[in-house]
């Protein structure tokens, strides 16, 4: 599933792409993947112009002129693809956007997927995107507002990260080596954090999902010009790396079960 820096730089690329581009047309194959009947958002949006996308979370938010905003969501591992005019479309998708000069954008999903259109009006209570959490990577995101964030909480650190109402668009493969960089074990209490570590915990979300999005995102996942990111195993710290020496004291770094995730830890640098 993308996550953060992979939604990121999709948002970059579609609005170097598509801003200003008139919708001429669109092709749906499954309606399930709306969030109104296909004949309804065919009306709502033949017409309209793309304009700025911006990531939130694991959602992509593309704005539409005069009015209203496109929603996106690739779910598990699916494809959002740019299609310069006379180049080969996909045999499969479940969304395709024409373009007035005669460009398109598909969007293929593996298992599931959303593509919601809301007015400007609707955008606020929107039930799956609503109640996102603030983006890591936001301007105002800063290590007192992590610390002020934590105050009164209690529960394991990584539960806390992963909960996109309070943090949206990290996911359990960059968490891995956010919390090795901060030196925290995933089962940390939060109430226990010293200040020293809040500080060490925002430096780490920065750098790793920093270091993602300037990469083009996880070497699985594809951008929207069809190339896969540069982000790859030998770029993981801890993460999905067992048995494999530590980086930091050679400690060999373990696999343990999380709750319902699994986590990759140095026992000796991650102390409970």
């Amino acid at each position: 599933m993308p996550e953060l820096p992979e939604i990121v730089n999709l948002a970059r690329q579609m609005t170097k792409e598509l801003q200003r581009k008139r919708i001429a047309a669109t092709e749906l194959t499954q309606p399930k993947c709306l969030n109104m009947l296909p004949e309804r958002f065919r009306r709502r949006i033949v017409g309209k112009r793309i304009g700025e996308t911006r990531a939130r979370g694991k959602w992509l938010f593309t704005e539409l002129n005069p009015s209203g905003h496109l929603l996106l969501n690739l779910g598990m591992g699916g494809d959002l693809r740019y299609h310069k005019k006379a180049s080969p479309i996909p045999e499969k998708y479940q969304l395709r956007l024409t373009f007035a000069d005669h460009t398109a954008l598909t969007a293929t999903f593996w298992w599931f997927g959303y593509v919601h259109l809301v007015s400007d009006e609707e955008l606020p209570k929107h039930k799956m995107t609503c109640r996102l959490g603030i983006s890591p990577i936001e301007g105002g995101f800063a290590a007192v507002n992590l610390r002020s964030m934590l105050s009164g909480r209690r529960g394991a650190i990584k539960s806390f990260l992963l909960d996109q109402k309070n943090i949206a668009g990290i996911g359990n493969v960059y968490i891995q080596d956010i919390l090795f960089k901060a030196r925290l074990h995933p089962l940390r209490r939060i109430e226990t954090l010293t200040d020293s570590e809040i500080q060490a915990l925002h430096q780490a979300m920065l750098n790793v999902l920093g270091k993602s999005i300037k990469l083009g995102g996880l070497r699985y996942e594809r951008d929207l010009y069809g190339r896969r990111g540069r982000y790859s195993a030998e770029h993981f710290l801890v993460g999905y790396k067992e048995n494999k020496p530590c980086p930091a004291c050679g400690t060999l770094i373990v696999k343990i079960r999380t709750g319902s995730t699994s986590s990759y830890i140095c026992p000796k640098c991650q102390k409970l």
